[in-house]
């Protein structure tokens, strides 16, 4: 009787939105579950999903992810009539919900979607409370990745 070795970690990304962290200041994030029908998980499971253009509505004391594609699998049922860019619930807690409410009646306050990810066995959606950069801020951010790149580099050289 041999030990089992985990062969993948216990939070592993499926998808990011990278373009996200470039257009908002991320104030707060919070993690979602899902509400998501049988072949979508399968699609997931595949790494086929699209977060790229997704965005979070807040409609009536409820969350609801848009835009996300998940692409269905060629094996997929014939009797499911899929749609990849159906509109998905998420479900968080009310005080969270309240967070977000409260956040977004702020002016330049959004709700994004950052990731998607596996948490042991379910799915979850990381969304975060952010506003939106101008431009001189993104030129601002860009510079100081460049000039933090530039400080590794001496810092590398010089030891």
């Amino acid at each position: 009787m041999g030990k089992k070795s985990k062969s993948k970690s216990s939070s592993s990304a499926i998808a990011l939105n990278k373009k996200a962290r470039h257009d908002y200041f991320i104030e707060e994030t919070f993690e979602a579950g899902l509400a998501l029908q049988g072949w979508e998980v399968k699609s997931l499971r595949e790494g086929k999903v699209n977060l790229a253009e997704s965005y979070v509505l807040l409609k009536n004391g409820e969350a609801f992810l848009f835009g996300c594609h998940i692409s269905p699998l060629v094996s997929a049922s014939t009797h499911v009539v899929a749609d990849p860019l159906r509109t998905r619930k998420l479900l968080l807690h009310n005080h969270e919900l309240a967070k977000l409410f409260r956040g977004v009646e702020q002016q330049g306050h959004t709700v994004v979607a950052l990731k998607l990810y596996w948490k042991k066995s379910l799915i979850k959606l990381e969304v975060a409370l952010a506003k939106g950069k101008k431009q001189h801020d993104k030129r601002a951010t860009e510079k100081e990745r460049e000039w933090n790149k530039t400080k590794e580099r001496i810092m590398k050289h010089s030891v």
